[in-house]
């Protein structure tokens, strides 16, 4: 019995000190994204930018965004709903938290589940993901160059959440496609990323779609489809999400996140 109750507190002590260390790595993490990146919300937002852009697209600034609206430096996000680890497994409840930077592309985000934390990131222009068991054991660490690409490319999707980085500049452009359909195309270091973009009827963003390498595998169809605008700090965004791999059987989806809070132009951890 004395073995036993023995053997649980280390178990216990161990999950504490792992809780821990897990929390000080992110910390520092977060830390090292802000300071990379630089304040520019000097710059506001006019109307007259939008002009020779695709119509829908210019629908979509002009119903979201208000003449002299500040650009977002930094934005920080957290979610409720619910994840797949495989396509094949079944759902579970997840929560999280994000942080993003726009002057240079750059986010964390941090996954919890009930048995293990997942680290999605792309940090001095590198893609990595992490998922601990327990806060203690790696299952997994992912990198190289298809994770450089892919979640570059999430950075980049999850702009929709911090809209005043799909205004045009010297790095992206639109192009159309019809009339509620753009190309939007970004360029950076070395890499050339585009989404093929849906707007609905009033200038909402519905769909972003893209070819992203599927974990270590070859590219797949992605796409990020985005429902309930509210306004949040004077700009409206998507609040829900549904991400899915669009593949040649079908539309499989693995993640439905429900934003529950964002802020501005707080380069700290909530």
């Amino acid at each position: 019995m004395i073995i036993s109750l023995t053997i649980v507190g280390l178990l216990l002590l161990i999950l504490i000190i792992g809780k821990i260390n897990l929390a000080i790595k992110f910390d520092r993490e977060v830390k090292e994204l802000f300071a990379q990146s630089k304040s520019i919300s000097n710059q506001t937002f006019h109307k007259s930018q939008l002009n020779g852009l695709p119509e829908p697209v210019q629908r979509y600034f002009n119903h979201i965004l208000k003449e002299g609206q500040p650009y977002i430096s930094y934005a920080r996000i957290k979610h409720d709903g619910q994840f797949k680890t495989d396509l094949a497994k079944g759902w579970i409840n997840i929560t999280g938290e994000q942080y993003a930077t726009t002057e240079k592309p750059g986010f964390i985000w941090k996954g919890t589940t009930s048995m293990f934390v997942a680290r999605d990131m792309y940090i001095s222009d590198k893609g990595r993901l992490i998922a601990t068991l327990f806060s203690v054991y790696n299952v997994a660490d992912a990198k190289g160059e298809k994770y450089n690409e892919g979640e570059h490319l999430r950075w980049l999707g999850e702009s929709v959440l911090y809209p005043t980085n799909f205004l045009p500049t010297e790095r992206l452009q639109w192009t159309p496609i019809d009339k509620n359909t753009a190309k939007l195309i970004f360029n950076y270091n070395g890499l050339s990323l585009s989404f093929k973009i849906t707007f609905n009827d009033i200038g909402e963003i519905t769909e972003m779609e893209t070819k992203r390498y599927m974990g270590d595998k070859g590219l797949e169809t992605w796409v990020i489809k985005a429902t309930n605008y509210k306004e949040l700090n004077n700009i409206l965004i998507p609040t829900a999400f549904d991400v899915l791999w669009r593949l040649d059987k079908g539309d499989f989806s693995y993640a439905k996140f429900n934003i529950t809070e964002v802020e501005y132009d707080k380069p700290e951890k909530f």
